[in-house]
């Protein structure tokens, strides 16, 4: 596994890369970035952690929102993402959810 070293709204991150993954993870990453400058620079959002919680819910429900592939392919499936990358997004997608409902506002 290689270490990449990556920006996210001007913060450095160390993430650890599978082996030819690392365009992938930069376009994760500058997808991130840019979702969560996106929020910032809005002005409304100041603490970095909900900018990050609004962040991801936005880019979970751009997943969801994608319509199935013509041979009835699963939007995960249309998206590239295996069954175990499913399955990672529906934990997250469950952990914003109990995080969101300890105080039930995300501002």
């Amino acid at each position: 596994m290689n270490q990449l070293e990556v920006q996210i709204m001007g913060q450095s991150y160390l993430l650890g890369c599978p082996e030819g993954g690392e365009d992938k993870l930069r376009g994760a990453v500058q997808r991130v970035d840019e979702a969560m400058c996106k929020i910032r620079d809005a002005g409304k959002v100041r603490a970095r952690d909900r900018i990050a919680v609004l962040a991801a819910l936005n880019l979970a429900f751009d997943l969801t929102d994608k319509p199935a592939s013509p041979a009835g392919a699963t939007v995960a499936a249309s998206q590239g993402l295996t069954g175990e990358d499913s399955a990672v997004l529906s934990a997250l997608l469950t952990r914003l959810d109990d995080a969101l409902s300890e105080d039930g506002q995300l501002l």
